[in-house]
């Protein structure tokens, strides 16, 4: 995921996150953006994963 695309949904989302804060459940809008960050993780693993497979050969055990 870009970085501009992660900065604009941080900021789409910064309103209701806030709003979560005010009401005194800061820990909810934590564990969304804690989530939020584990997916972008996740996904940038299996990119990274992936390329390195495409760049090293495998080789075979005789």
């Amino acid at each position: 995921m870009k970085a501009s695309h992660i900065i604009i949904v941080l900021i789409i989302f910064a309103w209701p996150l806030y709003y979560l804060y005010q009401l005194q459940l800061g820990a909810v809008s934590f564990l969304l953006l804690a989530i939020f960050f584990l997916v972008i993780t996740i996904k940038e693993t299996k990119k990274l994963r992936a390329q390195k497979e495409k760049e090293l050969p495998r080789e075979k055990i005789k």
